[in-house]
């Protein structure tokens, strides 16, 4: 089996209250995947639920990403979630709420036969 690189999509996400990371991660699989339509798959006989999706997360605080809760946002494909540091945090002035932004980078791969 080779998996060959299909699609590479990019999103951001952003919580401006709460400092919510799981949102935030969510919103930006949410940005990364509405940018397409895969249409692919079927010119090589294959269905969307063939596909392997990659996704990467960063954030400031990786352990504060509930993996499986972003990973139940994606509609098809065996999929794969690594959530590194990364993505931007700024605290309001007393240090207990703020601004959190996280990014998404998404790989859909595809068995090409061989």
């Amino acid at each position: 089996m080779a998996l060959v690189r299909c699609v590479t999509e990019m999103g951001m996400g952003v919580d401006v209250h709460g400092l919510d990371y799981t949102a935030a991660a969510k919103r930006a699989v949410f940005d990364a995947i509405h940018h397409s339509s895969l249409g692919f798959p079927r010119l090589v006989g294959k269905t969307a639920d063939d596909m392997r999706v990659e996704v990467t997360i960063g954030v400031p605080k990786p352990e504060a990403v509930d993996r499986q809760a972003v990973l139940e946002t994606l509609p098809h494909g065996g999929c794969q979630i690594n959530v590194v540091h990364g993505g931007l945090q700024v605290l309001n002035e007393k240090g207990d709420d703020g601004w959190l932004i996280a990014n998404a980078i998404i790989v859909v791969s595809i068995d090409d036969g061989k």
